[in-house]
């Protein structure tokens, strides 16, 4: 039997919002992402709180017209770097994938106008003909979209 190598995709979108601001959704308010992004519909705290790291939150999103729910746990924080790291497990995401983490990193533009939003899927699948999780990069990419056009309102 082969081993499998974990792979890695990327996605990159510049926004309006300053780092600080869309960073600190995800480091402080993360239980308001329901709220700001159509494609989820709702979020649970399972352990721990919301923004530590060890905590679990269940998520229900649409990926590709499809409700998928999984766990969440965060992994890492850092504040100065304006990353934090998500390992996803239970639910659509055990069905495919052996491991799958999220990276999110915010960094300012240089010309202090708006940032960029980098995501990273780091992933194992379960079965080698399993499909990449190019959903999720739509799935990512849209989300990042609805919440800076939400938060730029503000």
């Amino acid at each position: 039997m082969q081993q499998a190598l974990p792979r890695k995709v990327n996605t990159e979108l510049g926004i309006k919002s300053p780092a600080a601001k869309f960073y600190n959704l995800f480091a402080t308010k993360l239980n308001c992402v329901q709220n700001l992004c159509e494609r989820v519909p709702e979020t649970k705290l399972q352990e721990g709180d919301w923004h530590v790291v060890g905590s679990v939150i269940n998520w229900t999103y649409v990926i590709d017209g499809k409700v998928n729910t999984c766990d969440e746990r965060i992994e890492a924080i850092d504040k100065h770097n304006k990353t934090i790291k998500y390992s996803l497990f239970g639910g659509d995401i055990s069905r495919n994938f052996k491991t799958f983490t999220l990276i999110l990193q915010v960094t300012d533009n240089i010309d202090g106008s708006g940032a960029a939003v980098k995501w990273t899927i780091e992933y194992e699948k379960l079965h080698e003909d399993n499909e990449p999780p190019h959903g999720w990069v739509d799935y990512l990419n849209k989300c990042t979209g609805d919440i800076d056009a939400n938060l730029f309102k503000v």
